[in-house]
């Protein structure tokens, strides 16, 4: 992850992409969907900078404004999917602007060991003890993480990871498939405005989304601290 990447927006990319779409939409109470939320963290994991979103859901909403006929609102993030696409090959190529030091980022030390202390307390159930106790470790030496929060995040990163696949191998064929089907039917009307990488990236992110609120485990990115 680069530098620029742990800028002060860093751990704001959900809540600004989530209040500017609002915003654009001109409906401040409208909920994002689970599609919704799935596409933000797709991109976020493939790197498309804050910027690139925001231009991009403006873009889609100018044009969708332009047209002569506008039987219904844009109810999904999707709908913008192919201008953000857009908009981040259009910033691929240009370099970052120099920065003296790295922003701090917007919560405390004892936030921080309490979301830690937290997500360890809501895995202490049986598969999940390693991943609790791992948790337990980190929250104990939150200040010295505190100081280096990507390496923090990486870790993190990783037991998410292992705590997903322990989720998956107990979840049933059924579940399986019912989820699939849900992500297919929500997909359905934007899928054309999508490359077949976005879909599959977005599938991934929607179906781990889905297979951890319908197992009552937590997320543990930094980028959930404050949702």
């Amino acid at each position: 992850m680069t530098e620029e990447a742990w800028s002060g927006n860093y751990f704001t990319y959900f809540t600004e992409i989530e209040e500017h779409f609002q915003k654009a939409r001109g409906t401040g109470l409208f909920l994002l969907s689970p599609l919704d939320w799935a596409l933000i963290e797709s991109w976020k994991n493939a790197g498309v900078p804050l910027e690139a979103v925001l231009r991009g859901i403006d873009a889609a909403f100018e044009k969708w404004r332009a047209r002569k006929s506008r039987v219904q609102k844009i109810n999904s993030l999707a709908y913008c999917a192919q201008a953000v696409l857009e908009q981040a090959q259009l910033m691929a190529g240009k370099a970052p602007p120099a920065t003296a030091r790295e922003p701090a980022p917007p919560f405390g030390l004892d936030e921080l060991r309490a979301y830690l202390e937290s997500n360890a307390a809501q895995l202490r159930k049986p598969g999940y003890e390693e991943i609790a106790a791992a948790l337990d470790r980190l929250a104990a030496e939150a200040e010295s993480h505190y100081r280096d929060l990507e390496e923090l995040e990486r870790r993190l990163t990783a037991l998410e990871e292992k705590m997903i696949a322990i989720a998956r191998a107990a979840q049933s064929d059924e579940d399986v498939l019912a989820a699939r089907r849900e992500f297919d039917l929500r997909l359905r009307p934007y899928r054309a405005k999508m490359t077949a990488e976005q879909i599959a990236m977005l599938e991934k992110q929607y179906l781990d989304r889905r297979l951890l609120e319908s197992a009552g485990l937590p997320r543990l990115s930094l980028f959930y601290l404050r949702q």
